[in-house]
């Protein structure tokens, strides 16, 4: 079984298409506010998007949603159908509401301070991604290549899109001949990415997750297939009934905790689930993190 169902509550789909509509337009709207009246690039297939723009005239919208195909279809085709369908409406409504609000609302510019503009437009566009990962989603671009980055090789995930969003920030200084937009760019990356993590699940990178369940099969069958995570078993016993019981630990990242969650409280609602903080991971999977190399996933 290389993929398995994600099972929702009965009213969770409801809620997670408005919470990727409110990220879509929290995120689109630092495009035309910031970003793109700046030429910061923030990294990613938009970041690219923004370069182009600048050289063609193209909507950067537009030219966002046709570059996300081919990746799109790889992460549909290399990591799975239900990550890649909630990506596909992430990342379509985002690119429509771009141009959206570019052409047709017209929203103007804020300010014309770079700084100002890496700041807020980093900003904006961490709260959005961030609301939309709430909702199991992404906007595509770097963060379906650091997945498929993750599965075909020893680098994480994490690592990945940083790989990809240094490379599109780079390119915009080569492109538009300047050391300090560059600058600008990774000083919005470096605050958006801070942002997703405070919206997904506060400032810690990873989760530790105790689950007693009597449906240990499948709980471990889902961290394993669909979450791509390792489990270690202790055996306990209740301390009132004396019941003898067995006990499931993993440790995940931050943006799959609501993920197993869910799962885990869809098949057994009488599930005892205890999430702890992890300051630090040192194995396959995570990066590490030290005083000397800390680095964010």
């Amino acid at each position: 079984m290389k993929n398995l169902p994600f099972i929702v509550h009965k009213y969770r789909l409801y809620v997670d298409i408005l919470l990727i509509i409110i990220g879509a337009g929290l995120s689109a709207l630092a495009y035309p506010m910031f970003l793109i009246p700046l030429k910061i690039v923030p990294g990613g297939v938009s970041g690219l998007s923004i370069v182009i723009h600048h050289l063609t005239g193209f909507p950067v919208g537009l030219t966002g949603f046709v570059l996300n195909i081919p990746i799109l279809i790889a992460g549909f085709i290399l990591i799975g159908k239900v990550f890649a369908l909630r990506t596909i409406i992430g990342m379509t409504l985002c690119n429509l509401l771009i141009d959206f609000f570019t052409y047709i609302v017209k929203v103007p510019a804020v300010t014309d301070d770079m700084l100002l503009g890496s700041i807020f437009g980093g900003i904006l566009l961490g709260l959005g991604l961030g609301i939309i990962f709430l909702a199991n989603a992404s906007t595509g671009g770097s963060d379906v290549i650091g997945q498929i980055i993750s599965k075909y090789s020893n680098f994480t995930a994490g690592i990945g899109i940083m790989i990809t969003d240094f490379l599109v920030i780079s390119l915009s200084g080569i492109v538009f001949r300047s050391f300090e937009l560059p600058l600008y760019g990774y000083t919005s990356l470096i605050i958006s990415s801070t942002l997703i993590d405070r919206v997904m699940q506060g400032s810690d990178y990873a989760r530790g997750v105790f689950i007693i369940t009597e449906k240990k099969e499948l709980v471990k069958e889902f961290i394993f297939i669909y979450l791509e995570r390792g489990i270690t078993e202790f055996h306990g016993r209740t301390g009132f009934s004396q019941k003898e019981t067995d006990i499931v630990f993993t440790a995940i990242g931050m943006k799959q905790l609501p993920i197993l969650k869910r799962y885990v409280k869809k098949i057994d609602p009488e599930a005892f689930i205890v999430v702890t903080d992890v300051f630090e991971i040192i194995g396959k999977g995570f990066s590490q993190r030290n005083i000397l190399n800390s680095s964010k996933v």
